[in-house]
């Protein structure tokens, strides 16, 4: 990848993680960008370093995990990747490794086969208890992606809230899902064994 293919996928994937209406998948990582506005830029350096150091795959992954582990994606700018992309890479690809094992661990801590249900419950349009240990660390944004995978609950919270924070988190679900390739029945049997 040259480095300017590199800024190009940043762009793309920037796109993606921000805007309702891009899909990377869907515009195969395409993005408007000139070579003229490339060479104005004074990071650069960056995308010329990574295009040298990772392979293609690792470049698309680096992208993803700084935008997936990112609280705002729209928030967050290039020099901030710069600064602490690599150690967020490398924290992600940790998480990616061991998908299942975190799942299972999450799962076991938060859920109560007694209260389930009311995890995911709205009462008087107030956040759903499973999206308040999301916010207090308690399960993390995979365990909230797959979670979805097998329940499809943010459809049904994205009818219900209206607020700017279920908001954000639900882009950041919808966008994110694409990019966790698991055997959902797997997970659905491991969810089941802790519920019943």
């Amino acid at each position: 990848m040259s480095p300017f293919d590199c800024y190009k996928s940043y762009l793309a994937f920037k796109n993606h993680f921000c805007k309702e209406s891009y899909d990377y998948f869907k515009y195969c990582g395409r993005s408007r960008a000139s070579l003229d506005s490339f060479h104005k830029r004074k990071d650069r350096y960056f995308f010329e370093r990574m295009s040298r150091q990772k392979s293609d795959d690792e470049i698309k992954a680096y992208f993803v995990a700084n935008f997936a582990e990112c609280s705002d994606p729209q928030s967050l700018w290039i020099g901030e990747i710069i600064r602490t992309g690599e150690d967020t890479y490398t924290n992600w690809l940790k998480k990616s490794q061991s998908l299942f094992y975190l799942f299972k661990t999450e799962a076991e801590v938060f859920i109560n086969k007694d209260s389930f249900v009311e995890l995911f419950e709205i009462k008087n349009n107030q956040h759903p208890e499973v999206l308040k240990k999301y916010f207090q660390k308690a399960i993390s944004l995979e365990t909230m992606v797959i979670l979805d995978m097998i329940l499809d609950y943010v459809k049904k919270f994205d009818k219900k809230l209206t607020d700017p924070v279920w908001e954000t988190v639900s882009l950041r679900i919808r966008k994110y899902k694409s990019f966790i390739n698991i055997d959902v029945a797997k997970y659905k049997e491991v969810l089941k064994e802790i519920v019943l």
